[in-house]
């Protein structure tokens, strides 16, 4: 299973998105995600996620919180076989440094309330939600069948995919 981070920055009721365009074999090619990568040997978690930070942006993030767990099951036709990633999901507001340019594609800050308007993920609509809530850390079960999400669930309860919040 491949273990991954990913991040969201904020600031002034802003999120760091990043819009992967530069990879054209990329499966999140055109999606506006949060930063982050693949845990390397040796690496824990949260060094995993500030070197991902410092590695995309420039910046030192200095406070990442965990926020959620997230395990991601995908299938590109369902006779595949299925491919596993686990992911842990971290958000804060502290960091320092000079951003720089990311070779995966453009940076931009985004106001809070345009980030529905974004081409993303549903899944991550779904998280993205749970995440800005007042809540401890949380589980989530996302499957994908190619770009469809098929059925997710929210501390093992089902997540209703037609729910307007996270609806395309």
């Amino acid at each position: 299973m491949l273990v991954t981070t990913l991040g969201y920055l904020s600031k002034d009721n802003q999120i760091l998105m990043l819009h992967r365009t530069s990879k054209q074999n990329d499966i999140n090619h055109d999606k506006w995600i949060g930063i982050g990568g693949k845990l390397e040997d040796g690496e824990s978690v949260l060094g995993c996620i500030q070197r991902e930070c410092k590695e995309e942006t420039g910046l030192t993030w200095t406070n990442p919180t965990l926020k959620a767990v997230i395990t991601f099951n995908f299938r590109k036709h369902p006779e595949d076989p299925l491919f596993s990633e686990l992911m842990f999901l971290y958000c804060g507001g502290q960091w320092h440094g000079e951003m720089k340019d990311c070779d995966e594609g453009e940076l931009v800050w985004i106001d809070q309330d345009q980030i529905s308007s974004l081409n993303l993920w549903q899944g991550d609509r779904i998280f993205m939600y749970y995440m800005n809530q007042d809540l401890p850390l949380f589980y989530m079960e996302l499957n994908y069948l190619g770009d469809t999400l098929i059925s997710a669930t929210f501390n093992e309860q089902p997540v209703d995919l037609h729910d307007s919040r996270w609806s395309n």
